[in-house]
């Protein structure tokens, strides 16, 4: 296992699900960009779509997430509403031969909607656009899912999931205002196969307060006992000058940063123990599971959702907050939903920053992902000299070494790879972002 080094690993830098990172967005990006690329989209092109569902029916203080309360069924209504409209007036826009390959519905909490709502929504987007048995998947909250969400997930096709599960230990839970009791996730779980979802992911946090070695493992433990195809491990990020919601965990009770290091050793090395092979630097997944094949084929990507099989290199975002990547920019739409809605019911693209994606970039985001998704890389001549003095810190103790021109990690490595990648970044000498902890 990775050795810690304090003067590397407690840097803060970007988790790389996009380049560049929606730190160096701005307001130069606007509506007529996004309309003018999707409607310069190759014909036959494959693509994925996201919708963005911004509320949760609880708040969770640890979140950093674009969410608030689903307090208001009105609220709600409203929103779908805009929603609906901003998947009309993009489907227009597109050639109508494309052809959608995933679509994800993430928040917030997909499952804040009623279920009528939900499979309206599905409807919607499989109608609206061309979409033929594509890859569906949803993140939910467990707190509020019945079996009725079950019949809905079967009934629309869904075979992928991600329930948030952070952690299963009640004083944690209680810490970070998530409780939820072990046999509702088991509950959850047994719901989820039943609907058909055949790849089911969990996601769990360390560097929680009050978390420790024992709290986490036993964590592992029990999660794996339920036999979750895939798990992702998060490290919380403290920033409660950004995330005000975060001001009522009690910072005294967080791990300290050589604790935070102990915790990510600990989870890789049971999960490995468990039979579960590493994807990247906090996914794991079983033998067979989608990621695991991708990882295997040489197929595995990063997208705003983390390590994914899902190849197509145009994103469409829908709803507020959500990002597009396409071939020539990212864009971002609005983050407020009041905003959000008033836009898409003026009959506009709700876009409101963004970054042109140059020939650079583009080289530097490849580059990025590849690292950190197959843990080797070619490294471009113009780049390797300027990097040597970032490299050779990593070099030095064993974390990577260097092949030639190709740049590989060591398995004691993973857990600087975000480091590591950070030095092909050519923004972070500028950019004032607010990142997490690497490890």
């Amino acid at each position: 296992m990775s050795t810690y080094h304090p003067d590397l690993i407690e840097r803060a830098v970007p988790r790389y699900t996009s380049y560049p990172t929606a730190a160096e967005f701005g307001d130069a990006i606007g509506p007529a960009d996004l309309s003018d690329a999707l409607r310069s989209i190759a014909p036959g092109a494959r693509l994925s779509l996201y919708v963005h569902i911004p509320y949760c029916t609880e708040i969770c203080w640890y979140c950093g997430c674009n969410t608030g309360a689903a307090n208001k069924r009105s609220r709600l209504d409203a929103y779908l509403e805009a929603l609906e409209a901003e998947i009309d007036l993009v489907a227009g826009m597109l050639p109508v031969d494309i052809d959608v390959a995933h679509v994800a519905f993430g928040g917030g909490s997909p499952n804040a909607l009623q279920p009528l709502q939900f499979a309206r929504l599905v409807d919607r987007v499989l109608t609206r656009f061309r979409a033929v048995r594509p890859a569906l998947s949803v993140e939910v909250d467990p707190r509020h899912f019945d079996p009725v969400w079950g019949h809905v997930l079967r009934s629309a096709g869904f075979d992928r999931a991600s329930l948030g599960v952070q952690t299963l230990d009640p004083k944690v839970q209680q810490a970070i205002g998530r409780v939820q009791p072990a046999a509702m996730i088991a509950a959850v779980t047994d719901t989820l196969r039943d609907a058909g979802i055949r790849s089911l992911g969990y996601d769990l946090m360390y560097g929680l307060p009050h978390q420790g070695l024992l709290e986490l493992e036993e964590t592992l433990h029990d999660a794996t006992a339920l036999g979750p195809d895939r798990l992702s491990v998060f490290g919380y990020a403290h920033l409660p000058e950004m995330l005000p919601r975060q001001r009522r965990i009690d910072a005294a009770g967080l791990p300290s940063p050589r604790a935070r290091f102990e915790q990510t050793m600990a989870a890789r090395r049971r999960l490995m123990d468990a039979g579960y092979a590493p994807i990247g630097f906090d996914h794991f997944a079983r033998p067979g599971d989608v990621l695991d094949v991708a990882m295997r084929a040489g197929r595995l990507r990063r997208n705003f959702q983390g390590y994914t099989d899902d190849d197509c290199d145009i994103l469409i975002g829908l709803g507020a907050s959500a990002i597009s990547r396409l071939p020539g920019l990212y864009a971002q739409n609005e983050k407020l939903a009041g905003r959000y809605r008033m836009r898409v019911g003026a009959g506009q693209l709700a876009t409101q920053r963004g970054i042109a994606r140059t020939a650079d970039s583009i080289r530097r985001g490849r580059i990025i992902e590849q690292l950190l998704c197959e843990g080797a890389v070619q490294l471009p001549a113009d780049l390797a000299g300027r990097l040597g003095r970032h490299i050779s810190a990593f070099t030095a103790r064993g974390l990577a070494h260097l092949d030639g021109d190709t740049l590989r990690l060591d398995e004691t490595g993973w857990p600087y790879a975000r480091l590591i990648a950070s030095g092909f970044d050519a923004y972070r000498s500028t950019s004032h972002g607010g990142f997490s902890q690497a490890s």
